[in-house]
């Protein structure tokens, strides 16, 4: 039977949930023999793809030099919705599909979006140490309410993070290329330029797709007309934040500071010096990952992979639909 590579890490945790999805196509799903518990890396890719024809995949780098390595390889089914990690130039030109998870994790992105805004506003990284280590600080909290949170991005996440805004008394601006009007009268948020945007936020949380138009969103220019105590929050890529520009940005209190669980680099070196600032709070990539949203997301692959092994076509999962041509498994 054909096999198929468990490459993202967490999936392991919630096997049985859609191991049945993968062996009722006819599918034997193994697991990488790294026993590592990070994400693979391409030289560790390159090995455990050998004689694997699709993958529930994590954000382990499809490069075009792995995937040339592995012609048998028709699927690659993301844990996920984002797709950064795949060369979808060249697995469309080799006929490998890449399929996404849609509606499966935007509810814990949200969650984890408000964690990071009370972490900062109610100082609990500082407050936590302090304790535990004998001290019994008194820090003056922000709060929430009464504050403008700034949504670049309203697609099912920026929604979901709204409703939770609203909850909290909060005043809502958003910014979206193709808005939703209808939402947005709904609940009562306002849709803003993106330059009045970053000049109205208290809260910047982005939630935009990684695309040529919005690498490095965030940059000198855009950070110097945000709020001298604005905060940034990005769940969404690294590649909307220019680090070079943020980095003293934030040494220089130039914004009030950023709460940050994408980076550019990922895993973040050691020694990269985001990790050295006060103003920040940094999460390593899991924002969309709780025990609900995994099994989901882990399910939604694995259902994609079947399909297309059963010659059907789960259109709204596949990115790259100009590989159905040249797809043959």
């Amino acid at each position: 039977m054909p096999k198929v590579l468990i490459a993202a890490r967490e999936a392991a945790q919630v096997q049985s949930r859609f191991h049945d999805v993968l062996e009722g196509a006819g599918l034997t799903p193994v697991y990488p023999s790294t026993g590592k518990p990070t994400q693979l890396t391409e030289e560790e890719l390159l090995t455990a793809l050998n004689g694997i024809e699709a993958t529930v995949a994590g954000s382990e780098p499809y490069t075009a030099r792995v995937l040339a390595a592995h012609p048998q390889l028709r699927v690659i089914g993301r844990v996920g919705v984002g797709y950064d990690a795949v060369d979808v130039a060249a697995a469309s030109a080799r006929g490998i599909m890449v399929t996404i998870a849609p509606g499966t994790n935007h509810e814990s992105v949200a969650e984890h979006t408000f964690a990071l805004m009370l972490g900062f506003t109610r100082h609990l990284p500082a407050r936590h140490q302090s304790v535990a280590t004998g001290g019994w600080p008194r820090l003056m909290s922000t709060p929430l309410r009464g504050q403008t949170l700034g949504l670049a991005g309203l697609g099912r996440i920026g929604k979901a993070v709204a409703t939770r805004a609203i909850a909290f008394e909060m005043r809502v601006l958003a910014y979206d290329p193709i808005p939703d009007e209808a939402f947005c009268s709904a609940h009562g948020i306002t849709l803003v330029s993106f330059e009045r945007l970053l000049n109205e936020s208290d809260f910047l949380s982005l939630h935009l797709p990684s695309t040529p138009q919005t690498r490095h969103l965030i940059n000198l220019d855009t950070l110097a007309r945000m709020k001298p105590d604005a905060v940034l929050i990005n769940t969404s890529r690294g590649g909307l934040v220019c680090e070079a520009d943020l980095i003293p940005a934030l040494r220089e209190k130039k914004i009030g500071g950023a709460v940050l669980d994408v980076f550019e680099q990922e895993p973040l070196p050691p020694d990269h010096p985001l990790r050295g600032l006060e103003n920040v709070i940094l999460t390593p990539h899991n924002a969309g990952v709780d025990i609900l949203s995994l099994g989901d997301m882990a399910c939604s692959a694995a259902e994609a992979v079947a399909s297309l092994r059963r010659g059907e076509w789960p259109a709204e999962k596949i990115i790259n639909p100009e590989a159905r041509a040249a797809f043959r498994w």
